[in-house]
């Protein structure tokens, strides 16, 4: 047997996509099966497939190239916000297994399994269609490999240590200007940031480097949750790394970098996991910030938003797709 995944990646758009579409590889490998991915996107991200198959072209375009690809695979994976709905018509009227991935109710899917793994996507009320199976909320939520387990985080009586993530490629470059207000108003705490393959600006990133403030570069699952376990309280996007921070129960504070990640960022707000501190160009979002750290020296909140995100991402999120899949009819 062999699943096809279909998705892209880069800086402007960041990585998780591909990450999402790895975390159910790893799920799919579990029974021996194989795993080809087709990218639209930079090669610079193959490290992070690491020896699994990997072609590289705009399969969103070149539909006959795409059709004469699903020919070949018995589960057929898509992952975009780009392609349009000729390719998923493609997949159903060749009758092949498929999945979805979607964040938003994006298109209308014609069959297959749609996944949202969302926070809070129970409440949006797909327009549920005969024959379609719908697999919603961070039950299902893929998380990478390393993530299914994670031994218990300890939550320290006082904040000593930040985690700063913006995914692999840093879009809009929060990741100095969070460095810079928090050598300003907190030069004794120790910044972990974390800088991705598709980092535009690491040569300035590096500049900031000191005893304070460590960075670590094109980081793989296990060194990724190595910093969330030492982290006190992390600042992230509001993409899939969220899922992870609240696996492993990190106190957060979340700044959208894409109108995509809006809803996300409020949902974990609403949950009462993280903090949102608002889109990335607001005047106010790093004023936000600042009040957030204040609020997040209180241990006992810090306690409180580790159970909850603890409760609501168990990670096994991809092993759960991954059953449905091949279970199902």
């Amino acid at each position: 047997m062999k699943v096809t995944f279909f998705t892209e990646g880069g800086k402007n758009i960041g990585l998780g996509h591909i990450t999402r579409c790895l975390s159910l590889c790893e799920a799919f490998e579990e029974y021996n099966i194989n795993c080809e991915f087709l990218l639209a996107c930079e090669e610079e991200v193959r490290n992070i497939l690491g020896n699994r198959k990997i072609e590289y072209f705009n399969w969103r375009e070149d539909l006959e190239a795409f059709q004469e690809k699903i020919s070949h695979a018995h589960i057929v994976i898509i992952d975009s916000y780009l392609a349009g709905i000729k390719s998923y018509q493609i997949v159903c009227k060749d009758k092949k297994k498929a999945l979805f991935i979607d964040d938003y109710s994006r298109l209308p899917y014609p069959c297959g399994y749609i996944l949202n793994g969302s926070i809070g996507v129970e409440e949006t009320h797909y327009s549920k269609k005969e024959g379609i199976n719908y697999l919603l909320g961070p039950k299902y939520i893929p998380l990478r490999k390393a993530f299914w387990e994670v031994e218990e985080k300890e939550i320290k009586k006082s904040v000593s240590k930040i985690l700063i993530t913006f995914g692999g490629s840093d879009s809009e470059n929060m990741t100095i200007k969070i460095l810079e207000l928090l050598h300003r108003e907190y030069k004794e705490l120790e910044k972990m940031v974390v800088i991705g393959y598709l980092f535009r600006n690491k040569r300035e990133i590096f500049k900031f480097s000191s005893n304070k403030i460590k960075i670590f570069e094109n980081l793989d699952a296990e060194g990724m949750k190595k910093l969330m376990l030492h982290a006190d309280i992390a600042i992230s996007a509001g993409g899939q790394t969220t899922y992870e921070l609240a696996r492993v129960g990190v106190p957060s504070i979340l700044i959208a970098l894409s109108e995509n990640q809006i809803p996300n960022c409020k949902g974990w707000d609403k949950a009462n996991f993280a903090r949102y501190a608002g889109w990335w160009r607001d005047s106010q979002t790093l004023e936000n910030l600042i009040y957030f750290m204040k609020e997040l020296e209180n241990f006992e909140i810090r306690k409180k938003i580790h159970q909850i995100g603890k409760s609501l991402v168990d990670g096994k999120g991809a092993r759960r797709v991954v059953r449905e899949l091949l279970e199902g009819g």
